[in-house]
């Protein structure tokens, strides 16, 4: 279990997590925050009604259309966009208010998403997570039998497209392996809490025990 914090100070880090539908995202995500106290969960907010068992502010935050545009025309989103009529956005000032405490937050978006996140908080890490062959992939969404074989042929396509896009991230890592992926990912978030600009306080209050400025 890995205590980022406890072994380094500095500022928290913004995770990004992107992956085509089957790569076994929910999995990693779901032992990533159980292996990393100091990892958060970027809770999104919605337009969209809750849907069965889901909860207001751990599934999502399930806003009115009129709030939701408020938050857009005050920059209250590090990115949102509208999906089949509903607004999905992620707020910003939960991103801001971890890093300044040292913790991690972690987001679950999509490859567009990612990008515009970057271009408003440009010290995010950003990590492609890729399945290991197409076959995998086809095997892993025929295995959870929620979707018929057009759903299926459709998310293949997009993942498609998807992988494509690999080279815009920080970091990629193949899922062949649940156990490596989420060792990985924990390794990321040691190197990013490291960076000379997340240590900034750190060095300058050891810098005044020595007298430096």
């Amino acid at each position: 279990m890995s205590r980022f914090r406890d072994s380094a100070g500095g500022e928290g880090s913004i995770l990004i997590l992107s992956a085509p539908s089957g790569s076994g995202k929910s999995t990693i995500i779901r032992r990533l925050l159980a292996a990393s106290p100091e990892l958060e969960f970027s809770v999104s907010y919605t337009t969209r009604a809750p849907r069965a068992g889901e909860k207001d502010g751990k599934d999502y935050v399930f806003v009115g259309p009129k709030r939701f545009r408020r938050m857009v025309a005050g920059r209250g989103f590090a990115e949102w966009a509208k999906v089949y009529g509903n607004y999905y956005g992620t707020p910003l000032r939960p991103l801001q208010v971890a890093r300044r405490a040292g913790r991690n937050i972690l987001l679950d978006i999509d490859v567009q998403g990612h990008r515009k996140v970057r271009r408003r908080c440009p010290e995010a890490v950003s990590v492609f997570l890729m399945p290991p062959s197409y076959r995998e992939l086809t095997r892993r969404l025929k295995q959870r039998k929620s979707d018929g074989p057009e759903a299926i042929a459709r998310r293949l396509r997009t993942a498609h497209q998807e992988l494509r896009c690999w080279s815009e991230y920080d970091y990629v890592v193949v899922n062949d392996d649940v156990r490596r992926a989420v060792r990985a990912l924990n390794a990321i978030l040691t190197a990013a809490r490291l960076r000379r600009e997340n240590q900034r306080r750190e060095i300058g209050r050891i810098l005044k025990r020595f007298g430096g400025s």
